[in-house]
């Protein structure tokens, strides 16, 4: 008669190292911050190389700071979710000047949606809320530039 103790033992040493591969193979958490602070990158660039009147640089300028402001919470909290935040995915950028700011402002849109999920860090709930003050800040100075840009035409 055969002993059945090889089975088990192969058995068991199946189901631990299944467990092991399964808990390596999870997705990471929050893979959303950086693709969002990949496209704040891509906002802000696209607010820095518009050519316009000083009135709506203004609004530029204030969405920019207000961008680099979001970018630096993002990119903490990346940091505490264990993420690689010197992976720097090209940017989608649009060959001519018309239309940068109603595509900052979409682009600003898409990374309040990617950000505005629930957070299981603790210590990454200050950085996200701070991020999304600074993103809502950014939209609207965006849309007061793109306000100002269509009123003066």
């Amino acid at each position: 008669m055969k002993s059945k103790t090889p089975s088990v033992l192969h058995s068991a040493f199946l189901l631990v190292t299944l467990f092991f591969v399964g808990c390596a193979s999870q997705p990471p958490k929050h893979p959303a911050y950086l693709h969002a602070i990949s496209d704040l990158r891509t906002a802000r660039w696209m607010l820095e190389h518009r050519p316009g009147d000083a009135a709506v640089a203004a609004h530029e300028s204030e969405a920019v700071s207000e961008i680099d402001r979001a970018i630096h919470e993002l990119t903490s909290a990346a940091v505490n979710d264990g993420k690689n935040v010197n992976n720097h995915p090209p940017a989608d950028l649009p060959a001519d000047y018309r239309g940068r700011l109603h595509k900052a402002a979409d682009l600003l849109r898409t990374v309040r949606a990617d950000t505005y999920r629930e957070e299981d860090n603790p210590s990454s709930r200050g950085l996200r809320d701070r991020a999304l003050g600074h993103i809502d800040a950014a939209l609207h100075a965006t849309e007061r530039a793109i306000h100002d840009v269509e009123v003066g035409r």
